[in-house]
């Protein structure tokens, strides 16, 4: 059980880790330990939001349902759920609030259908004493009210959506008080979506019905894990970012959160990035979720077919996103600007596609799945291109906002591309030149520990020209079968990129931007809690099993009280910075810990998929 804490601001701001996150897997919202709902984009995960004032206390519009002048709170789930219980006291009573965004009565979350109720539910329930209760429903803009039997209907005009409020006791929309004393409640159902046969009668009922979707979903998950709670919320937290009508699951459910307070490295996060389908997927088969595992492989090879050159990100439905534009009406998280919805990203070189694209097919073919002749063509020709793409520049797996490099990371991700197609080829016996492919992957690789190894600095370094900067990325090289992690090379890499890119307690910096420019002016950032947990796989592969553990451990001491971590962490502070939370360190936390047990067990670890390999 979380501890009762008071609440912090910061120029009236809540910490970003101060938060929670509730959904439906077609839409989210942010809770804070205030209970205010301070982000919330629905019915899609990258639709405009109607509430955003953790991107501005004042202009972004938010949901107040809490007592005045509260003194602690805590937050919890229900166990294995999605849903979220805030209890505050104040000086006179405490309140228990329950949020959920409801499920469809029998929904399966296992299964690609429609789950979502297009629902939000709040419960304000006194458990003791008396307290005033603040209720206020602002969406971002205004919205037009109307009333209309028992709801009142707000036209977002902004957001293109009409939101239906009801509640009991009956509320107005906004700069509503009540007084409540203990066993009373306030109960509000916001619809987004129009009534149907799958509608369910009451608050109580909706929540039950959502309560036992979750937990029959969560009976699927592994638990023989070090930090098995950590590990099952992160499963849970990667479901709640999967829009699970079709497997696309977005990097984070907010945008423009800073990686440096008081910067502008402040980006769209809420769309699908191709790098991470391959990680993503090989971390869900392991924790016992094949279904989603296999649903975001179809999801991504499906958007990266969609043109001819592969693009970086895609939206859920495998668009491309909106262009990147900068919104000057909103102040930024703490006075961080610019605010930004879509990302620049999608039209940037990035090499390393190739191999995330071939890695997917792979995974897919190992499990059983085919690959008919047409995909096996494109598949084919992405390989060839790889073949001859790493000799040029791109921007990169940090997607530096500059002209590029020749990126080891790419370049790796290349050899994986055609290492990956050789393979395919061999194993299903299509047609191709599998023993070229293969020559080229192992030119690439000797080329790797040639060109990227810096013999000064005992370590490969960012880029296949000379030079002696450190990028943390190299440690994904083993989990892509380019180096052996137990490789001379890879162990003293490891070593330096510790010690060079180290911040302290575990935690790693990506890369230093007044060493290696990204295009941002060498504004800083906080540690990348991804590349730790790439560390503890490094470690692991080694057979440094304890040290290892050491180090899983002390990033698991990183999550916030509700299990959930972000992008990336202030070394100096502890707090959170970047969109929260983020899918791929929670992604990591769960690779690690399968691999971890394994290796505890007197297995091996298996970094990465070792279908076909042996």
């Amino acid at each position: 059980m979380a501890l009762w804490q008071p609440l912090t601001r910061r120029e009236g701001y809540l910490p970003i880790e101060d938060h929670g996150l509730i959904g439906d897997g077609r839409g989210c919202a942010l809770v804070g330990r205030d209970a205010e709902i301070r982000f919330m984009c629905v019915p899609r995960f990258d639709r405009d939001p109607v509430f955003c004032s953790l991107l501005d206390r004042r202009h972004g519009g938010g949901f107040r349902l809490s007592p005045r002048n509260v003194r602690q709170s805590r937050q919890r789930y229900v166990d294995d759920t999605a849903v979220l219980v805030t209890e505050l006291r104040t000086g006179t009573g405490a309140v228990e609030v329950t949020d959920a965004f409801l499920l469809r009565p029998g929904a399966r979350l296992e299964e690609d259908e429609p789950a979502a109720a297009g629902e939000l539910v709040r419960r304000a329930r006194v458990t003791h004493g008396e307290v005033i209760l603040d209720f206020a429903v602002e969406p971002r803009g205004g919205a037009r009210v109307r009333h209309r039997g028992e709801e009142w209907l707000l036209d977002c005009g902004r957001q293109g959506v009409t939101l239906r409020l009801s509640s009991s006791p009956p509320v107005t929309p906004q700069n509503r008080t009540l007084r409540l004393r203990a066993g009373q409640e306030l109960a509000v159902r916001l619809r987004w979506d129009a009534p149907s046969v799958h509608s369910c009668p009451s608050v109580d009922a909706g929540l039950q019905a959502t309560l036992q979707a979750w937990r029959r979903w969560a009976s699927f998950l592994v638990d023989d894990l070090p930090q098995p709670g950590l590990a099952r919320r992160s499963a849970l937290t990667l479901k709640l970012l999967d829009h699970v009508e079709n497997g696309a699951i977005i990097a984070a459910p907010t945008s423009s959160l800073p990686e440096h307070i008081g910067g502008t490295r402040n980006w769209d996060y809420r769309y699908s990035w191709i790098r991470d389908a391959a990680y993503t997927v090989f971390a869900l088969r392991r924790i016992g979720l094949p279904s989603e595992a296999g649903s975001f492989l179809d999801w991504a090879l499906t958007a990266a077919r969609h043109n001819h050159q592969p693009h970086v990100l895609y939206d859920v439905d495998g668009n491309i996103p909106p262009p990147e534009s900068v919104d000057e009406g909103l102040e930024g998280y703490r006075g961080s600007a610019p605010v930004r919805w879509g990302n620049a990203a999608v039209e940037q070189t990035q090499h390393d596609v190739y191999g995330e694209i071939l890695d997917c097919a792979f995974q897919r073919a190992a499990t059983g799945e085919t690959i008919d002749e047409t995909l096996w063509q494109w598949l084919a020709g992405l390989a060839d291109r790889a073949a001859h793409a790493w000799r040029t520049p791109d921007h990169g797996i940090w997607e530096v906002r500059t002209s590029g490099r020749p990126f080891t990371y790419s370049a790796a991700m290349c050899q994986v591309a055609l290492d990956r197609a050789a393979r395919l080829a061999r194993r299903l016996k299509l047609p191709g030149d599998a023993d070229r492919w293969a020559r080229q992957a192992d030119h690439l690789t000797e080329r790797i520990l040639d060109h990227a190894w810096n013999d000064r600095v005992r370590s490969l370094t960012e880029d296949l020209e000379e030079g002696s900067t450190l990028d943390a990325s190299l440690l994904a090289l083993p989990l892509r079968r380019v180096v052996p992690a137990d490789h001379p090379k890879m162990v003293s890499t490891c070593r330096a990129v510790t010690e060079q890119l180290g911040a302290g307690k575990g935690l790693l910096y990506r890369y230093l931007p007044e060493r290696s420019p990204d295009g941002l002016d060498h504004q800083p950032e906080g540690a990348f809690l991804l590349c730790s947990f790439w560390l503890v796989d490094n470690l692991t592969g080694q057979g440094h099993i304890e040290r290892a553990g050491e180090l899983f451990e002390d990033l698991c001491a990183h999550t916030n009280h509700l299990g959930l971590l972000p992008e990336q962490i202030d070394p100096s502070d502890g707090t959170f910075l970047g969109n929260f939370p983020q899918a791929i360190s929670h992604v990591g936390l769960i690779s690690s810990a399968v691999a971890l047990a394994r290796a505890t067990r007197g297995m091996h670890p298996d970094l990465s998929t070792g279908a076909w390999f042996t």
